[in-house]
């Protein structure tokens, strides 16, 4: 890097691109804290976002906010409807089996996708905006645009969690569901909703991802592994661990991307990962077992 301003600019790409990521990692880290197994099925519901956005955006001619609700929309719904067909019923032979029936079920998603929509990259309908510049520092007005909504979505999750009946219901049922169930919280239905916010937010995330760049069949698949890093740096199960996870994913593939071939980013979320299981197993903010 030749001076600061490298550095900054550095910074503030990771941070943008890692805003994105937190969507569909809050996403994975809230399924994980109520259901108790890792949905890696979240890079489906994100393609299944990303695709009902361009459906709205292109050929319905929605403004992009509503386009970005819609594609929430549908993917939660998505994720709703493949957990109880074909996730639901994998629950009592253990988590590990839950794990790997989402891989196939990701698979499965991407194909009718690629079946409905063939493999070409489809943009949004979206007006051409110039890098703002300041000091040096180039901003782009879409990624910023794109941070606030990731910021937004985030917040309103937290607000819901943290002042609403039905997220200390999700809390309880996160933190011990047979005790929920006594006191009259039900645990299946908490973990509807827990699936259907889950994948509506890792459906806003895609439809993000797409906004910034393009969309195909793999929108999903070429992140979840970045998402995945960032829920277990964070801490699986923790909702604010999610967030913070994702910025320091973010800016750690900004970072490798300038000291390595842009081929290689993807060796940063296997570092961080690896990382974290040896210095700190529960995550930056996973209660330790």
């Amino acid at each position: 890097m030749e001076d600061w301003r490298d550095l900054l600019q550095v910074l503030v790409n990771g941070v943008m691109a890692g805003s994105v990521l937190m969507l569909p990692a809050i996403g994975l880290n809230g399924i994980f804290a109520v259901l108790r197994y890792p949905n890696f099925a979240v890079a489906g519901f994100a393609t299944i976002g990303a695709f009902a956005g361009w459906v709205a955006n292109v050929a319905w001619g929605m403004p992009a906010p509503a386009a970005l609700a819609f594609a929430f929309l549908v993917a939660g719904v998505a994720g709703l409807l493949a957990e109880e067909a074909a996730l639901r019923p994998l629950r009592p032979a253990g988590p590990l089996t839950v794990a790997i029936g989402s891989v196939a079920l990701t698979l499965l998603l991407e194909n009718i996708i690629r079946f409905a929509f063939g493999n070409d990259l489809r943009g949004y309908d979206l007006p051409v905006q110039r890098d703002w510049r300041f000091d040096g520092i180039r901003v782009n007005p879409q990624q910023l645009a794109n941070a606030g909504t990731a910021l937004a979505a985030a917040g309103a999750l937290f607000a819901l969690l943290a002042f609403t009946r039905l997220g200390r219901a999700m809390r309880a049922v996160a933190d011990n569901p047979v005790l929920a169930d006594i006191k009259g919280v039900d645990p299946d239905r908490i973990a509807r909703l827990a699936v259907f916010l889950g994948a509506g937010l890792a459906g806003l995330g895609g439809m993000l991802v797409g906004l910034d760049t393009s969309i195909d069949p793999l929108t999903g698949f070429r992140v979840i592994l970045s998402v995945f890093a960032a829920a277990v740096v964070g801490g699986l199960g923790s909702i604010p661990g999610a967030a913070l996870g994702a910025l320091v994913v973010g800016v750690g593939e900004e970072l490798a991307g300038v000291i390595l071939s842009p081929a290689y980013r993807s060796v940063t979320a296997f570092l961080a990962i690896l990382l974290v299981l040896l210095l700190r197993p529960q995550g930056l903010f996973g209660a330790r077992a």
